[in-house]
């Protein structure tokens, strides 16, 4: 949930209606007609058997003002600006959606965390911080809440099997903690047109000896990206890759949104590899963090990780615009968008809605766009079984400190904003999915053609490779900013790539062993191994069945494979409808 091609951190706050709401049924009506219409996977008269649910359990909260927060992206504006004075309308309880910066959401949290004051009294945040949640206990697990003081505002039509992200916001107790809310993925972007030009598939197929096509590893990325740097298309010099390189927060997003997955780090495990996930974090039996460098089993220093920079660097360099370099994630958003990049390996897809207006570039006349997005090409150390890419999920939390009664009317909020009547419009809205109901909906299967096979990839059994990040890291706010400054450095040639890792690997552990000394997480927390060379991590993988850390490969060079991308899309489509590939963790 990276606000990175949005607003920034200026807070925007939509007030509802000033003086007394009322709980009304004919308000629900109005909604209904005006916003909702066909555009639901309910019919009319479950639609307002919804509404009159939620009529019915926010009586005891009429009149009450409630707060909540999310940073800002399509989806939680258009909740913040539509939704939440429908809510009010609706149900009488007086609600104020904030919009605000993620950084500032996280501070926000943070300070509710360690003060117990209820700033908010319920936030969207990125499932990421799972692990920090389930090991701070600071909030509401909302099984037990569903089951206990939340039940009589809990909706009987919320569907919890319906979402496709509970995965990734289920602690190791097994428990939920989060409730998915919006969701989007980072996969291959790449110019459709381009590459079913019959001259630029002869001249790479004389060239490179095999066809053009979505390459499957990074070998054959990297070819194609050489490829296009520097061809002439439509007049203009074009580039093969774009990417971005400036020391700034947006750099950590870059690469903790599962780029040393994609390059193979860590162990197989879905939704994150176990023991030690795409982050290089190792736990033990009992889901304690017990290193992060090589030397006590970890792998964010290991060769896996060192590859996946490297190749950072060398195509940022070597393929991207030279001002790619200079620009944070926001400002090299639009840029494929603006017609001279061929393929982007890094692109996620909440830019769906910007990539398709009319009038660009990238888009044809009859509206259907001239790019495509695709699964992410993985790296030389990736084997089949481990995670290929990042899912952003943004999910709402009821922290401990919010009293009962709040906690419950901002509950509702919650569920209204994600139930089936609402649902369909705000992924119409957002494109950011998080019902299987919503994605099977007729009107996604009509409006397919125009999203670049957005909805093809969320109806597809690969999207069980995609996840956020798990419940390994034991406290995201204190670790995610160390890795900006780590990589940062590399990019600007201050450290090699295996210093910078190095770096990085030995602060994240110093956060652990301060959160092991003090104690704050109780039997959850941290506990270091001792510290051995790699070998004996080697030879402990190859004992217990498990890959990291992998010892460096002598070729990091593959025979590079691409495929068909029509050809690609048949094989989703001829998987079974029903195929809930994210239902479960096979970890």
């Amino acid at each position: 949930m990276k606000t990175r091609w949005m607003l920034g951190a200026a807070s925007l706050a939509i007030m509802v209606a000033a003086g007394p709401a009322a709980a009304d049924m004919d308000a629900a009506k109005t909604f209904l007609d005006s916003e909702i219409g066909e555009l639901s996977t309910l019919d009319r008269a479950q639609q307002e058997a919804e509404m009159q649910w939620f009529i019915d359990a926010a009586k005891p909260f009429a009149g009450m003002e409630i707060k909540v927060v999310s940073e800002n992206i399509t989806t939680h504006d258009y909740e913040s600006k539509v939704l939440a004075k429908a809510f009010s309308d609706i149900t009488g309880i007086k609600l104020t959606h904030d919009i605000i910066g993620e950084g500032d959401v996280i501070e926000k949290l943070q300070t509710q965390m360690q003060s117990g004051e209820n700033i908010y009294d319920a936030y969207v945040n990125d499932s990421d911080l799972i692990g920090t949640h389930w090991r701070y206990n600071q909030v509401r697990n909302l099984t037990d809440w569903m089951a206990g003081e939340g039940a009589d505002v809990t909706n009987p039509g919320l569907d919890l099997a319906d979402f496709i992200g509970t995965s990734f916001t289920t602690a190791p107790d097994g428990k939920l903690y989060q409730l998915p809310d919006q969701q989007f993925a980072n996969l291959y972007w790449f110019r459709y047109d381009w590459f079913n030009d019959e001259k630029n598939k002869a001249d790479f197929k004389a060239e490179y000896g095999y066809d053009l096509g979505v390459p499957v590893n990074w070998s054959a990325y990297e070819d194609i990206a050489k490829f296009f740097t520097g061809r002439e298309i439509d007049g203009k010099k074009v580039y093969g890759h774009m990417d971005y390189g400036k020391k700034d927060p947006s750099l950590g997003w870059r690469f903790t949104d599962a780029w040393l997955s994609m390059a193979g780090n860590g162990d197989k495990g879905l939704p994150n590899g176990l023991p030690v996930d795409e982050w290089g974090i190792r736990v033990n039996d009992k889901s304690q963090p017990v290193g992060s460098c090589v030397a006590r089993g970890g792998d964010t220093n290991g060769p896996a990780a060192v590859y996946s920079i490297e190749k950072y660097l060398e195509w940022l360099k070597a393929y991207a615009p030279p001002s790619a370099q200079g620009m944070t994630f926001s400002e090299s958003g639009p840029v494929p968008a603006q017609g001279e990049i061929a393929q982007q390996i890094f692109w996620y897809t909440a830019f769906t809605a910007d990539a398709v207006k009319e009038g660009l570039p990238v888009v044809n006349e009859d509206g259907t766009p001239k790019w495509r997005m695709a699964p992410s090409p993985h790296g030389v150390y990736w084997v089949e079984g481990m995670k290929l890419g990042y899912q952003d999920v943004g999910s709402w939390l009821l922290m401990q400190s919010t009293p009962t009664d709040r906690a419950k009317a901002a509950w509702l909020y919650a569920q209204f904003v994600s139930s089936k009547t609402v649902d369909v419009k705000k992924s119409h809205v957002g494109l950011t999915f998080v019902r299987e109901s919503t994605i099977r909906d007729k009107s996604f299967t009509d409006r397919a053609k125009n999203l670049g096979g957005l909805v093809e990839f969320y109806r597809s059994p690969a999207r069980k490779q995609w996840s956020p990040t798990g419940t390994n890291v034991p406290d995201y706010p204190k670790l995610a900013q160390l890795w900006w400054q780590a990589i940062g450095d590399a990019a600007a040639g201050n450290k090699t790539p295996q210093e910078a890792m190095d770096s990085l690997c030995e602060e994240q552990e110093r956060v652990m062993a301060r959160l092991e000394r003090a104690g704050v997480q109780g039997d959850k927390g941290p506990v270091l191994n001792e510290e051995h060379d790699m070998e004996y991590w080697v030879e402990q993988a190859k004992a217990n069945g498990t890959l990291a850390p992998q010892p460096k490969k002598e070729n990091e060079k593959e025979t590079p494979i691409t495929v068909n991308y029509d050809e690609l899309v048949k094989s989703w489509a001829d998987a079974a409808p029903g195929d809930r590939a994210d239902a479960a963790p096979a970890n």
